[in-house]
């Protein structure tokens, strides 16, 4: 009720027009081809982060500049690099992580938390979906320790490095072919161990199902599973369990 009046009162005196007062008492900016979601920060902690396939440069343009005017820092997901291209024309500052297909736009550095998440992945075919999982960390204000080409084909190298991922608080493991590595990692760990299947593999790995089906199967206690390929969704998962 008190942000009610304060808008009431920025209204009295000129300072908010009466259209951008009616945006903000609604939650979400209507932009014709999107409705961005203007008030996610103050129900969820976070604001809208923006998935970037599929969107045409001009409308992806509008909706930045909604997130930027009403005061967000933002993240894109999955944009493809001509597309990032045109939005860094746009707004210089901004930074893409072309292996991610990340972008981010803030107005400065969050303060980092006091614990780190590491996120391990079995192979270097499985990078991009393990560097959407660090950047989306790191957007939130996670220290992230990388371990990368530790998969089960080779356990010594994931041994090497065992101390520094038991002294995480989270453990992400992006995996695909049969999805055995987070089994192994949550054997050997007691912080929680989120999984990511990715769709790497050959035929019988069906895209990265045999992958999924292998972790949610994981007889490894304090386990969790995300859909495939969704390294956001790990990075963010992981990121709220961090600074709990």
């Amino acid at each position: 009720m008190s942000d009610m009046r304060e808008l009431l009162e920025a209204v009295s005196r000129g300072e908010v027009d009466i259209d951008e007062a009616m945006t903000q008492l609604r939650g979400y900016e209507d932009l014709g081809h999107s409705r961005v979601d203007i008030s996610r920060a103050s129900r969820n902690g976070v604001p809208e982060v923006v998935y970037g396939a599929g969107k045409r440069p001009e409308h992806l343009l509008d909706i930045l500049a909604s997130l930027q005017k009403h005061g967000n820092d933002i993240l894109v997901t999955r944009l493809e690099p001509e597309v990032a291209a045109q939005v860094m024309a746009a707004y210089p500052s901004a930074e893409y992580h072309d292996v991610a297909r990340l972008l981010k736009l803030q107005r400065e550095a969050p303060a980092l938390a006091a614990h780190t998440i590491a996120v391990v992945c079995a192979g270097t075919s499985d990078l991009p979906v393990a560097e959407e999982v660090c950047v989306t960390a790191e957007f939130y204000g996670n220290p992230v320790l990388r371990v990368f080409d530790a998969g089960v084909a080779g356990l010594h190298r994931l041994l090497d490095s065992i101390d520094a991922i038991r002294a995480c608080r989270v453990v992400v493991v992006v995996a695909g072919m049969e999805g055995a590595l987070p089994s192994v990692v949550g054997g050997l760990v007691s912080a929680p161990v989120i999984a990511v299947p990715t769709s790497v593999g050959y035929g019988a790995n069906f895209g990265g199902l045999s992958a999924l089906l292998g972790m949610l199967n994981s007889c490894a206690s304090g386990l969790s599973v995300v859909n495939i390929d969704n390294g956001f969704g790990a990075g963010f998962l992981a990121s709220r369990i961090n600074q709990l």
